[in-house]
């Protein structure tokens, strides 16, 4: 670098979704990943703590907001309704200005939580990320980009379909490589669309985190850790040429996982929740072998998915038909009338308020007394070695500012991992998933005012926004969640020397649900166990 003190006025976030801490720093250490040794020498660098729960549909805006859940509005891939139906979120359910709101023109691609793609601004270009349909639908803008990437990455693909790999890991090796090798190019052309006059790339790859799910190998996540910092070294060279601040993230960490936890069985068993009966209709259609897959399969073979359904028929109707259908599906297997509490998402558990439900039958002024119950039940289930198997956050403390939030969040801990599938058992096999998230994730940073070989300590998700904006000269806005790490900074740097502006929030214009078929974004989902 330039050995300037003064803010670049540009900033690139390089997200690699899923990468351990201590992945990177053992490798970097040893001298396998020089890039990322590299950029620990020449910048600061730490851990960086998630969201809880630690997912990509949370942790991402936080990182790309500088709030937590409460504040941006995803907590999960699925919205839960006041009538226990789910609805994909999308780009149109975050809440809060995003950096590429406020910084332009800014290039964004492949961001989790970013369909539908935002319009870019001053020549700005967006290629939508995870959660995006398909590439038969508008995944980038302007509409020249879309047409480019077509025509010049004609195999680019925004996911793969996992299930197709559960058995076949070498292949799934191969077709990781290839849609990581297709995503740097994509990378490439939007670098050179960018030219020199843009104020913000934000850029991640999600294949370390689809990679680690079914295969936890170091040999061969280190063979994938290694193309990573081949790509981070073009990164680094690119920053360079522009003098810019550069944030390399992670959304959470990693780590092996042994068994699964079922968190709806132990509700189940407890009282707390009460299945549906397999009584008339339901029973009759499961007497004959009707389940739900099967007509769902029968339904796409013709080409009507159910999102399709739902798109275009009443709610209602949709409905009263689907609870009919016998089948493991935890939206209608659940007797409500009946249920105190169940979990939905990423271990997002809610007791069935009155207030907040169709069919709640929970006081809101029982809800202390239900959600201490809870508690000391998800803390008493422990393993063989009386060792727990379950980390109990209240949903008051992680998301103080939205009422409607989860009452609690339930995650596994000490190689465990939950599973919201109502089953006969409250243990089970991890079947084809090798690994799960963790909290820690990374943080690395370099660029004109970052303090060379500078550690950084306590770094959380919703920190790197408000670093990122100080640092390159830019208010922040009042009501963000996070800090400026100022440990990042030379102490002789402009950002070390001048105070956080502050700037007020115009919250963005939340649009109509999106009507679009996301069947192939379960299937993906449900392939990396994200979904039952």
């Amino acid at each position: 670098m330039s050995g300037s003190t003064h803010p670049s006025g540009q900033a690139f976030v390089l997200g690699l979704d899923g990468v351990p801490w201590r992945l990177i720093e053992q490798w970097s250490d040893e001298g396998k990943l020089p890039n990322f040794a590299r950029l620990r020498e020449e910048g600061a660098s730490g851990t960086l703590e998630s969201t809880r729960p630690p997912t990509t549909p949370l942790a991402w805006p936080s990182i790309a907001t500088g709030v937590w859940a409460d504040k941006h509005g995803v907590y999960g891939f699925q919205n839960l309704s006041s009538e226990y139906s789910h609805e994909m979120y999308t780009s149109h359910d975050i809440n809060q200005p995003t950096l590429w709101e406020q910084l332009s023109p800014a290039h964004v691609g492949n961001v989790p939580m970013t369909y539908p793609a935002h319009d870019p601004e001053d020549g700005g270009s967006m290629v939508t990320g995870m959660m995006t349909p398909s590439t038969d639908q508008q995944f980038a803008v302007p509409d020249d980009l879309q047409s480019e990437i077509k025509s010049q990455i004609p195999d680019y693909e925004i996911s793969l379909d996992y299930p197709e790999y559960a058995d076949r890991l070498d292949d799934f090796e191969v077709a990781v490589d290839d849609m990581l090798a297709t995503r740097r190019e994509l990378m490439q052309h939007q670098m050179d669309r960018a030219g020199d006059d843009w104020r913000l790339f934000f850029f991640v790859y999600t294949a370390p985190d689809r990679f680690q799910h079914l295969i936890w190998d170091m040999d061969r996540i280190l063979a994938h850790y290694q193309k990573l910092d081949d790509i981070l070294g073009e990164v680094l060279e690119y920053t360079d040429q522009h003098e810019a601040d550069l944030y390399v993230v992670s959304d959470h960490g990693f780590g092996p996982i042994n068994e699964l936890v079922y968190i709806n069985h132990i509700l189940e068993r407890e009282g707390y929740l009460v299945r549906r009966e397999d009584e008339g209709t339901r029973g009759a259609l499961a007497s004959l072998g009707i389940s739900r897959d099967r007509i769902t399969d029968l339904l796409g073979k013709v080409g009507i998915s159910e999102e399709l359904l739902v798109s275009t028929l009443p709610r209602k109707l949709v409905d009263s038909v689907a609870e009919q259908i016998p089948g493991d599906h935890a939206l209608y297997d659940v007797d409500y009338e009946q249920t105190t509490a169940f979990v939905h998402g990423a271990g997002n558990c809610y007791i069935n308020d009155s207030d907040r439900f169709a069919d709640g039958i929970v006081s809101p002024s029982d809800v202390p007394q239900v959600k201490s119950e809870l508690v000391d039940l998800f803390e008493s289930i422990t393993d063989e070695d009386g060792e727990p198997v379950l980390r109990v956050d209240d949903g008051d403390e992680l998301f103080p500012t939205d009422p409607d939030s989860p009452d609690l969040v339930v995650n596994g801990v000490n190689g465990y991992d939950c599973r919201n599938a109502i089953t006969d058992q409250p243990f089970g096999e991890t079947g084809t998933y090798a690994a799960s998230h963790r909290n820690e994730g990374i943080i690395l940073c370099r660029g004109p005012s970052i303090e060379p070989g500078a550690t950084l300590r306590g770094a959380r998700v919703v920190d790197v926004a408000p670093t990122l904006l100080h640092g390159i000269g830019e208010p922040v806005p009042q009501n963000v969640d996070g800090r400026v790490l100022f440990d990042a900074f030379d102490a002789s740097a402009t950002p070390s020397k001048t105070k956080v502006e502050r700037t007020s929030v115009d919250h963005p214009q939340t649009a109509d649900s999106v009507d679009e078929d996301f069947t192939d974004v379960e299937d993906r989902l449900k392939g990396l166990g994200y979904m039952e």
